[in-house]
């Protein structure tokens, strides 16, 4: 773990912060563009935050003096971003050394979307390709004009329409507002494409990128928000098929935190459902999918689930823990 110091904090947006960590000018790990922190949230548990790089002559991969977050705080928080914006300079974070589930494949001409605070890692990987006078897309999308976070800086480094690297915003209350089916249906299938926002946007990415004829490979995709209880959710049993031992799942903790308060290790990583870490084997039992990582197939199979999010339909879940 490294114990890092608040250097910097300013605003970034409305409702966002820009947040700077260091460690006394120590040289901190390195990281790729799509990285994060998991963060120890006193109280609350760990949470992660992509790393974000706003400048193209930034080398971040061999080591940093500094990580830089942008944090959201966000409406129905849990904990995390509450504790984020109450930071103040001189304060001290606990976190893990950079991770990288949502990297920046070497591909011609990558297509970059983005939706509110999904522009962190998004915006990272804009500043690599730039640095290395590589060409793409990104598309921005937030609510209304003025929401969106590090526009000024992204404008530095990208061009406007026909450039080589062509910025395009797109606010939900306007004519601009993001339509990804007809975005698609222009681009080449033969392209890349990296999407990070809330779960709804990546599910129409993905989506309509299936029907624009995209590979499912090619689309590469980091959820920025963490499950929350849904209205109308209830409790329900987990069985380890190893063990036989039987754990009443609360309607407002996911599998991953109940078992873990009853003592079990468990292998999981962003706890949003977009990773694939925690994906574990259903012996018996209707999983109620609500990850973004499982093909619909997958999903009506019901063989496999992703345990930080997903919960059951029926009554008890045995799995192959």
């Amino acid at each position: 773990m490294l114990k890092l110091t608040v250097t910097d904090i300013r605003d970034a947006a409305p409702g966002v912060r820009q947040i700077c960590l260091a460690d006394k000018g120590a040289l901190l790990p390195g990281f790729d563009a799509g990285a994060h922190i998991r963060i120890d949230v006193p109280d609350v548990g760990p949470r992660e935050y992509s790393l974000i790089n706003l400048d193209p002559k930034r080398a971040t991969q061999d080591g940093v003096t500094s990580y830089d977050l942008g944090v959201r705080l966000e409406d129905d928080s849990t904990g995390g971003s509450v504790f984020m914006h109450a930071l103040t300079p001189g304060a001290e974070v606990m976190c893990a050394p950079p991770r990288n589930d949502f990297p920046l494949a070497e591909s011609p001409n990558p297509l970059l979307i983005a939706g509110g605070i999904g522009i962190t890692p998004i915006a990272t990987m804009a500043a690599y390709l730039a640095g290395q006078e590589l060409p793409f897309d990104l598309h921005y999308s937030g609510r209304e004009q003025g929401s969106l976070a590090f526009l000024d800086a992204l404008k530095k480094f990208t061009g406007q329409k026909f450039a080589a690297n062509h910025l395009t915003t797109h606010y939900d209350n306007t004519d601009t507002a993001l339509d990804l089916g007809a975005l698609l249906r222009t681009i080449s299938p033969a392209r890349d494409i990296y999407v990070c926002g809330p779960g709804g946007m990546i599910e129409a990415t993905k989506a309509a990128a299936a029907q624009a004829g995209f590979d499912a490979g090619r689309v590469h995709f980091e959820l920025f928000a963490r499950a929350t209880p849904k209205t109308g959710d209830v409790a329900f049993e987990v069985e380890i098929a190893s063990t036989g031992d039987v754990h009443t799942i609360p309607a407002d903790q996911s599998i991953i935190e109940a078992l873990e308060a009853a003592g079990l290790d468990l292998m999981y990583d962003c706890q949003r459902g977009d990773c694939g870490i925690c994906q574990t084997d259903v012996v018996s039992g209707i999983p109620d999918h609500r990850d973004v990582v499982l093909s619909d197939d997958e999903k009506s199979a019901g063989e496999v689930m992703q345990i930080c999010v997903s919960r059951a339909k029926s009554e008890r879940l045995v799995l192959d823990i």
